[in-house]
């Protein structure tokens, strides 16, 4: 099973936005983002929409729209990863004069064939994995220039039939929730429009374990489209869309200062059991805040809220325990700290925490006593995802489109590339992805194709 939880796992780093967060959210395939015309404008449409795919970027687009469409697309997704994983989709709108439009989406991902291994490491035989959702439409203008719009939807996860060893239940989900979308034209100027959604409301996602569910990937969008110049055969539009994960997410962390993680039950009484509090009965475990204190904290989890961390490297147990290890070397070429140079103060010189010599490292060289006070704005910000995007048209036929889109946490960098044709009531558009040799999304290639009846 080593496969699908590797294949798993890039996908949460390179799912759009990318959430440096693979523990933060559940359901990440949802923020794969459908249509070849978005790939190749750096996946930035949420003030554009004006198509059948809108029903996934921003419902409100689709009151805007006339008459009736399908839309459908394939890919093969991390090319340089796996040769066996496709994205589908296919979305539809129709207008109804007096009601408003309604739309929707299915989206199918294939996650390829996975060999099953028991807890002894015996081959157990092969496996399928995949996940698909699908989405229902409403949207109706508020005013002339504005609309309103949302989602009802449902989605289901495949990942293994059962767990393994002693793991009961199966390694299923099925999930409901809603987006909301608004839209603005005209805003402010006759050249600017203004979109912005939240995305992926509402339960937890759970797989075999409920005590370790994890959110939603919520995810609020803010997206401009300004009108470059526009004549009889000529138009360029530029678009910009920045989107930020309303997921509040934690790590271990020593919130009243004492030097441990926890120690406490929930109502401040010293305990050995379920002893994840501190002495004001302030959850100080790793966890994740609830959907709607989500909404509020995520904008300061990662600079002002929370205490000096208890960091750990990936697979190793958390000791529980801030500091305790002191620096006795240089620096390595990354600015990290050497741990075959680091000196266990609590051994060396009978220190304990709030000593003068009590170190403020760990013993992987990570700085913990003081982390907090490290901690500004500028890490809440780089957790923002930035897509830009230009499109240029002639006439109503041919369309030339790039793009980039810049990750900073996630270390994703692609500038993106596409054309588009449109003939009779056919569209045809190629979006290309680039991008660092061997990164899994360079070479990314999307095709889809609209019908309008």
């Amino acid at each position: 099973m080593k496969r699908i939880y590797s294949i798993v796992a890039a996908l949460l780093l390179f799912c759009s936005p990318s959430l440096n967060a693979q523990s933060e959210a559940g359901a990440i395939f949802l923020l794969i983002s459908p249509g070849a015309r978005a790939g190749g404008m750096g996946e930035a449409q949420v003030a554009i929409a004006n198509d059948a795919y809108a029903s996934y970027w921003n419902p409100a687009g689709l009151a805007f729209q006339t008459g009736s469409e399908i839309a459908f697309m394939h890919v093969n997704w991390l090319p340089n990863l796996a040769d066996d994983l496709y994205y589908e989709f296919l979305g539809f709108r129709k207008t109804f004069p007096t009601l408003g439009s309604l739309g929707g989406h299915l989206i199918y991902l294939n996650l390829g064939e996975q060999v099953r291994m028991d807890e002894y490491a015996q081959y157990q035989g092969k496996f399928t994995s995949y996940m698909t959702a699908a989405a229902l439409s409403y949207s109706t203008k508020l005013s002339s220039t504005s609309s309103f719009g949302m989602n009802a939807k449902i989605s289901y996860q495949h990942l293994v039939e059962l767990g393994t060893g002693s793991e009961k239940g199966k390694g299923t989900s099925t999930d409901f929730g809603f987006d909301l979308g608004y839209m603005h034209k005209e805003f402010l100027t006759p050249k600017l429009d203004i979109g912005v959604t939240m995305t992926n409301i509402g339960p937890k996602v759970s797989f075999i374990d409920p005590d370790q569910a994890d959110p939603q990937p919520t995810n609020l969008t803010l997206g401009l489209a300004y009108e470059i110049f526009k004549n009889d055969y000529n138009s360029l539009k530029m678009v910009y869309d920045v989107d930020k994960l309303l997921v509040a997410s934690y790590p271990d962390m020593d919130w009243d200062g004492d030097g441990i993680v926890g120690g406490f039950d929930k109502d401040g009484k010293a305990a050995i059991k379920n002893a994840n509090y501190n002495q004001n009965g302030v959850l100080e475990s790793a966890h994740k805040d609830r959907l709607f204190k989500a909404i509020f904290t995520s904008w300061v989890d990662d600079w002002l809220l929370g205490g000096d961390i208890d960091r750990s490297p990936a697979g190793e147990e958390s000791d529980k325990k801030i500091g305790g290890w002191e620096w006795a070397g240089d620096a390595n070429d990354n600015g990290n700290r050497d741990p075959e140079e680091m000196i266990n103060t609590a051994n060396e010189y009978g220190a304990t925490f709030g000593d003068d010599n009590w170190g403020i490292y760990n013993e992987w060289g990570q700085k913990e006593v003081g982390s907090a006070k490290d901690r500004s704005i500028s890490d809440e910000l780089d957790k923002l995802v930035h897509n830009f995007g230009l499109e240029y048209w002639y006439s109503s036929y041919f369309a030339l489109r790039t793009g980039y889109y810049f990750d900073k946490t996630g270390k994703i960098q692609n500038p993106t590339f596409g054309v588009g044709l449109r003939f009779s009531n056919y569209g045809f558009d190629f979006g290309y992805t680039s991008g660092q040799p061997g990164h899994p999304l360079t070479n990314t290639m999307r095709f889809s194709m609209n019908i309008q009846f």
